[in-house]
């Protein structure tokens, strides 16, 4: 008995743990509300329908023994069942609360997961707009429609358990027989079982009802389409009078069954019930399918047309893609004003070279410093202002990284090392003559652009493992020169552990048992965990559908990972349905980067809330981006004071908000179909655009969105945008650009502007632009060169950016060289029209694409002609010729098996590259435009 009660208090302990754990975290963050109402929500619904469960099949159990008939009554089969009834007399009170309870705390446990549901019916706020079928407000769909149906499915569950149960117990007491002759059943368990299946059949008959609006929000196929919902043709002209007509014969048939009350006979209910599946198979079968197979094929584009024009507004507006401005672009632009052309680039965009998603592992090479620090395998983008002028910024926090810690335990894993240090920044548009970052804030601790700030990062996306700070162990802050720097948390983050009890909660939740007892822990001393932004985001706001790529900047002195976050909803009607991990998924997603809720199907999103984390002290700041939105004006009615008002957000803040890229791909994604407004065009699908492959890689993934300053022919300057490209479906050539207006201080944030090219043009898209690159002869030499020195070559974004009425195309080439991990960019690759350029600086391939360069004397050299050739391009010619002479010479020593000669075939071709590398550096120098 003692180890039975130990036992048992070791598991109430461990389920106190993980509520209290939970609590203290909530507090922690000055979220608790969220923590209460959300778990009182759960409680009040597992109570109140795990008691009607209860109730409800308890009752009938009750009654269906009450019914019971005398023993006297009872025949053969019955009384073989004596033994079986004798068993059970002592228990029956017992086994029937024991059967009730069992019942009701499944039923209230399903109920509980419910929560959202009933929070979104009771604080439900109206669209004011109404769906084109039934004139419902939208709100009906979203918020009452679910929840009518959770109800439903309630009442069902309810029904059939009594059912079951009762009818147990009357043949147990036998008020029913199977064997015996004569009558069936008593008259009591006749009328019993008759009011419940009336029941059943009359929520069957509200469930009818239900159907006919479900149509609005039904998902089905439709030639052309994926993901189609909202009524169609076949819809509104068969299953609706379907439903109404089936909805009234199972009323009549629910009647009959309780006309059994008096009746006492089986016969008129059992006519009815069987009238009722005939007529589910006739009417609500085979009428459609013959209404779809005589009246629809035949000509189904002409009668489903009404239908594609509701489908193609309520998608267009559940996504914000109603306003998007397609305009048609020539896609060629006029060769003959070159000088007007080259002086048009600079104005029309700031192309970024630095991509980063490449030089990740040069910040690591170049300012980790430490092995235990590590910056993000992809980088952000982002905009900071030196001398007054905004400039594109990639920008990457050196976080801590556990794996990289000399000595593992847990001691230095938990308590001293505990943060990462530093924001390094680099110009977007610029780099060194090296081809390396030209870095704006770097080394450790950081200075350059950034100012004075908080450098410690406690919170970050690599920061998994939790952290014991502020107590007696101090921390190691940084290592420099002159040895190590210690420092102790002052933040107000975290639990505190000098608690006894929080301190046998965290070893239980945690599995620790060593915080009972470290010397590690003591006054002083607080917990850090859930240390991500996403998962600090999702946990304060589990409404919320988090975007997959937080962002770090430096804001008023702290640093602020900024998060996007979304409202969603898949009860939208008409609205046709995506699935947002596929709509998001390019080739850049990892698991770092992808979207939360990756299988979840919507078919309305809206970009409602800005959140904010501090990366010192984990604050979780949350903010009303739409103030339009009613799913968010619901959930703000069901967490009061959770999110703030957009009027709250800082000026230094709104300069670094950005449209979120995976709101702009799902919009792509929706955009490759729902450009087209007229149904008979989106019928034919002739117009239908596709997103192409990522042509910098050979995994076949969607082309990333990129984020760079440009403006579009109809703006007057440069906004910070995001962009991406289409392609006619089946097509490698260029359809369609699209940008959206990615700057939050934009008066036209938000506004998407789509460039559609005629069809019958023939200009280059992303696959072929890079082919056309590849297959060039001049690149292609280079190319092969840097391969056959054990060089790898890494193709950067590939920029696309209308000019003039045409599309230039740009992109960085880095190489890693033999012997380095770390890639460089050593040339730039330039297209416009027909014309490739490869050359080492943007400026110079800019020169050439857009004919000649500018000499010494200030006269702009011809096109066509020759250029003066200085020495160190000589240079550059004999030793590529000296490299592929050497590379032939050790092939064939190779085949001969000379490796005396093939040790020195790569010793000369060592050299001939050594010598590309001085003569194109010592040009660099001298052009003066190192980083251009």
């Amino acid at each position: 008995m003692t180890l039975g009660v130990l036992a048992a208090l070791v598991m109430l302990f461990v389920m106190f743990a993980g509520f209290w754990t939970d609590w203290l975290w909530y507090r922690s963050v000055r979220y608790s509300s969220v923590f209460t109402t959300t778990l009182g929500t759960k409680i009040g619904l597992f109570a109140v329908f795990g008691v009607l469960m209860t109730l409800a099949v308890g009752i009938n159990i009750w009654l269906a023994h009450r019914l019971r008939p005398p023993l006297s009554a009872m025949s053969m089969e019955q009384q073989n069942l004596d033994r079986y009834r004798m068993s059970i007399a002592p228990y029956k009170k017992w086994a029937l609360l024991a059967i009730a309870t069992l019942v009701g705390l499944v039923a209230g446990a399903s109920a509980a997961g419910q929560w959202r549901t009933w929070l979104l019916w009771i604080n439900g706020v109206p669209f004011g707009q109404k769906d084109p079928q039934f004139h419902k407000d939208i709100s009906f769909y979203t918020f009452d429609l679910p929840w009518y149906r959770f109800l439903l499915s309630f009442g069902f569950a309810a029904v059939v358990l009594s059912l079951i149960a009762a009818a147990l117990v009357h043949y147990l007491y036998g008020g029913l027989r199977l064997t015996s002759p004569g009558g069936r059943a008593t008259s009591a368990a006749t009328g019993h079982l008759s009011v419940l299946l009336g029941l059943f059949v009359g929520l069957k008959a509200i469930a009818y009802w239900l159907d006919r609006y479900g149509l609005a929000v039904k998902s089905s196929g439709l030639k052309s389409t994926d993901g189609w919902t909202g009524l169609r043709y076949v819809d509104a002209n068969a299953y609706l009078p379907a439903k109404t007509i089936l909805f009234i014969i199972a009323l009549i048939c629910a009647l009959l069954f309780f006309a059994t009350l008096w009746r006492r006979t089986w016969q008129l209910p059992v006519i009815g019930f069987g009238l009722m599946v005939l007529s589910a198979v006739l009417i609500g079968g085979l009428y459609p399918a013959i209404v779809q197979k005589f009246q629809v094929q035949p000509n189904e584009q002409a009668k489903e047309a009404p239908y594609i024009k509701k489908n193609i507004t309520a998608t267009r507006e559940a996504y914000g893609i109603d306003g998007t401005d397609v305009k048609e672009y020539a896609g060629k632009g006029d060769p003959k004003d070159k000088d007007k052309l080259r002086a048009d680039v600079n104005a029309t965009a700031s192309l970024r070279l630095l991509d980063p998603n490449i030089v990740s592992p040069t910040f690591q090479q170049q300012q980790q410093v430490r092995g235990y620090y590590q910056f993000p395998s992809t980088l952000d983008v982002d905009r900071y202002k030196k001398d007054g002028k905004e400039q594109d910024t990639v920008i990457g926090l050196r976080e801590l990284n556990i794996k990289g810690i000399p000595e593992r335990n847990w001691i230095n894993d938990h308590f001293k090392y505990t943060h990462g240090y530093g924001a390094i920044t680099a110009k977007g548009t610029s780099i060194t003559s090296e081809g390396e970052p030209d870095f704006t804030e770097k080394n450790l601790p950081t200075e350059g652009v950034l100012g004075k700030y908080e450098q410690r990062i406690y919170y970050g996306e690599k920061t998994t493992q939790y952290s014991i700070v502020g107590g007696p162990q101090k921390e190691l802050d940084y290592s420099s020169d002159q040895g190590e720097k210690s420092y102790s948390y002052q933040g107000k983050s975290g639990v505190n552990l000098s608690n006894p009890v929080n301190r046998a909660a965290y070893a239980v939740a945690f599995g620790e048992p060593k915080m009972l007892y470290a010397g590690a822990i003591g006054e002083g001393s607080r917990i850090l965990y859930n240390r991500t932004p996403k998962e600090r985001v999702e946990a304060v706001a589990p409404w919320l559908t988090i975007d997959g790529d937080a962002y770090p900047a430096v804001v008023d002195g702290r640093i602020q990972w900024i998060v996007d976050a979304y409202t969603t909803t898949n009860g939208y009607p008409y609205a046709s349905r995506t699935t947002l991990g596929d709509s998001t998924a390019d080739s850049l997603t990892t698991g770092q980067r992808a979207v939360v809720a990756q299988q979840n199907q919507v078919n309305y999103i809206r970009n409602s809330v800005k959140a904010t984390v501090d990366a010192y002290d984990g604050k979780v700041s949350l903010y009303q981006w739409d103030t339009k939105d009613p799913v968010l004006k619901t959930w703000m009615k069901s967490f009061p004071g959770t999110v703030k008002a957009k009027s709250e957000i800082s000026p230094a803040l709104m300069d670094h908000l950005r449209y979120p890229q995976d709101l702009f791909k799902v919009q792509r994604e929706l955009l490759t179909r729902y450009h087209v407004t007229d149904p008979g065009t989106f019928y034919t699908g002739s117009e239908r655009w596709q997103v192409p492959d990522d042509p910098t890689t050979k995994e076949g993934n969607a082309v990333p969105p990129y984020y760079l300053s440009m403006k579009m022919p109809d703006q007057q300057k440069q906004t910070f945008s995001l962009t991406t490209t289409f392609t006619p479906k089946s097509r490698p050539n260029l359809g369609a650009f699209m940008a959206v207006d990615a700057d939050a201080k934009s008066p036209d944030y938000g506004a998407i502007r789509v460039l559609k090219l005629p069809s019958e043009t023939t200009v280059w898209g992303p696959q072929q632009a890079q082919s056309k690159f590849n297959s060039d002869a001049a690149v292609a030499n280079a190319i092969n060169i840097w391969k056959k020195g054990d060089s790898e070559v890494e193709y950067g974004n590939l920029l696309t950016v209308p000019l003039d009425g045409g599309l230039l195309y740009v992109e960085p080439v880095y190489l890693r060289g033999a012997g380095t991990n770390y890639p460089l960019l050593k040339k730039v690759l330039v297209n416009y029209g027909e014309k490739i350029a490869f050359k080492d600086t943007l400026d110079e391939a800019l020169d050439e694409v857009f004919g000649g360069k500018v000499p010494d004397n200030g006269t702009k050299q011809p096109p066509g002609e020759p250029s003066n050739q200085p020495p160190a391009n000589q240079t550059v010619k004999q030793a590529v010729k000296d490299a592929q002479d050497a590379y032939d010479a050790g092939q064939k020593a190779l085949g001969d098996k000379d490796w005396g000669a093939y040790g020195k075939a790569q010793k000369d071709l060592k050299d001939a590259l050594d010598r590309i590398a001085k003569a194109e550096a010592g040009s660099s120098d001298k052009s003066g435009k190192p980083g251009s």
